[in-house]
């Protein structure tokens, strides 16, 4: 994670900052202004949510626990739920509505709950905060209403959106809520690339006038996932059309790095090399039946090793692929996908837990691999 938590020497004078991680190495794709302490607005409540999960997980309060509300709690800002004091919400609803309203009552009854006064509660955000890598930033309240001592910086909220979900995920999925129902209403995210950008999964939008339109998300798509932040949107429509850029361009570079490294692989490949297809072992007896490959690949998930500018490389890989899964491999079909002169090397038959395990496998031997859904 050294490529993460590194802190550059100098600091940015703008308000706009972002940073797109590949989660799973810790490899920056993008970064500006990445250690400007900016105001983090509601993105506060993912580390409230990560204090919250830290206090489910040591058995303190449970998704039942019931909350009181405070007169103060009550009279937070919006957006809230309008919690009246004496009134009282489940350790659950209030994730939810953290999650989803953003619901600033709500953030102040977990901070009571678990701090006894949100002062105290924010003292130890901070606390955790640091212990997480988290050295630029300073919490002052577990809501993110303005308050001009409370900073933090793009890099900063990087590495929480990726160890929330590394160290809670049992309750990481709460993030991939759409709506809520409390009482007689229903409440919508606030985070549209749930709905709007595949392989969105969380987590959290922030605003207030001094911070402009924020943004943490997490997007898995082929086999990897990157974490975006964006700090000083100018519009919640034009924050989130600029992450989708960026996430583009993200996995756009991994995939590309992808591209180059099996062209790399197929250069060490022997001349008219070539491996017979697997095929995929048919129950009672019918191992040497034909594979109908569309059929395959439109129910079956399936894996990408490479891509060649010659089928016999494609193939090759493959099958080199099939070999390094070991039990893994058994059962499946060498698929040389064809277009053009792009020939895609892939390995076919796999449910999608077998898929992710055997990508998983294949990187940890320095192959790369993507997944693929069925195409159905």
């Amino acid at each position: 994670m050294a490529m993460l938590i590194a802190v550059a020497p100098h600091e940015a004078a703008a308000r706009y900052a972002s940073m797109v991680i590949d989660a799973d190495t810790g490899r920056v794709l993008h970064a500006v202004n990445e250690d400007t302490r900016n105001y983090p607005a509601s993105l506060t409540k993912i580390m409230t949510l990560y204090m919250a999960f830290d206090a489910l997980e040591a058995g303190k309060i449970s998704l039942d626990t019931k909350l009181k509300v405070s007169k103060r709690a009550s009279g937070m800002a919006p957006s809230k739920l309008n919690l009246r004091p004496g009134d009282t919400i489940t350790v659950k609803d209030a994730i939810l509505a953290l999650v989803t309203k953003s619901a600033n009552d709500v953030a102040v009854v977990i901070a009571e709950g678990l701090g006894g006064t949100e002062i105290e509660f924010a003292r130890m955000m901070t606390e955790r905060a640091r212990q997480l890598g988290m050295s630029r930033t300073t919490f002052r309240n577990a809501s993110g209403l303005p308050n001009r001592r409370q900073l933090s910086t793009a890099r900063d909220m990087a590495l929480l959106g990726l160890r929330i979900r590394e160290d809670h995920p049992d309750f990481y999925d709460y993030f991939a809520t759409t709506h809520f129902k409390f009482g007689n209403r229903t409440y919508k995210n606030h985070n549209t690339l749930l709905s709007s950008y595949e392989g969105t999964d969380g987590i959290k939008t922030g605003y207030t006038n001094a911070s402009g339109f924020n943004l943490v998300a997490s997007v898995e798509r082929g086999g990897y996932r990157l974490i975006g932040v964006v700090f000083g949107g100018k519009t919640g429509a034009s924050r989130d059309k600029h992450m989708k850029t960026l996430l583009d361009r993200g996995f756009a570079k991994l995939f590309e790095n992808d591209l180059r490294q099996n062209e790399l692989v197929a250069m060490n490949v022997p001349a008219g090399q070539t491996a017979a297809p697997v095929q995929e072992q048919l129950p009672q007896g019918d191992a040497a039946a034909d594979i109908d490959l569309t059929e395959l690949q439109a129910t079956k998930w399936t894996i990408q090793v490479g891509a060649f500018s010659r089928a016999e490389p494609a193939r090759t890989v493959a099958q080199q692929a099939v070999t390094r899964l070991g039990a893994l491999g058994e059962n499946r079909v060498v698929v040389v996908d064809s277009a053009g002169k792009l020939h895609r090397s892939r390995v076919a038959g796999f449910d999608k837990s077998g898929a992710f395990a055997a990508c998983r496998t294949l990187k940890s031997q320095k192959m790369d691999c993507i997944v693929f859904a069925p195409r159905s």
